[in-house]
């Protein structure tokens, strides 16, 4: 039999840091454009450690509620809002959108992460109304709906931590037919 060499999804991960960000990923609209604010957060382990090797992606409405199906998202310079985004993580775990605040009650979620066989799914739910009315966090304790609920900082920006594991972990979604 011959060798064989290994192939990425057989070897020690994730390379999310070589391959995926580009530039501009992250800036859904223009940083300190009028309008826009920040949604930023830290990627944290089981034991509250910052994840310096995560990928987070988001996918919004725009500030009227539309949710755009433009194309482009790679291509950021003077191209419309695409409602997508990607940020990896810093050093710390630290990540950042500089985006706009949807009309939508929430900004779909998704974490990529060492340690993580398959990608996870959540939402960051804006800060203002009770959420009466969402299916999903009326299903949900107080406590999980808690964690779904971005923080409105002082300056207007929007903190949403993810914790991947362990006490206060976030709630994560699973979708028929997703083998996650």
């Amino acid at each position: 039999m011959p060798d064989l060499a290994a192939t990425p999804g057989q070897t020690i991960g994730p390379f999310f840091h070589d391959a995926l960000p580009y530039p501009g990923d992250r800036e859904l609209v223009p940083v300190g454009s009028p309008g826009s604010l920040l949604l930023h957060g830290v990627v944290l382990d089981g034991e509250g450690h910052g994840v310096p090797d995560a990928l987070v992606e988001i996918r919004q409405a725009d500030a009227t509620g539309a949710v755009p199906t433009v194309e482009g998202s790679i291509r950021r310079a003077g191209s419309p809002f695409t409602g997508w985004g990607r940020s990896s993580t810093d050093r710390t775990g630290r990540y950042w959108f500089s985006t706009v605040e949807p009309a939508a009650p929430f900004v779909a979620v998704t974490v990529f992460a060492r340690g993580l066989l398959d990608v996870l799914f959540t939402r960051a739910y804006l800060p203002t109304g009770d959420h009466a009315d969402d299916a999903l966090l009326a299903r949900l304790p107080a406590d999980d709906r808690a964690a779904l609920v971005a923080v409105r900082e002082p300056d207007g920006n929007l903190r949403f931590d993810i914790r991947l594991q362990g006490e206060r972990q976030t709630p994560f979604l699973g979708f028929p037919g997703h083998r996650g």
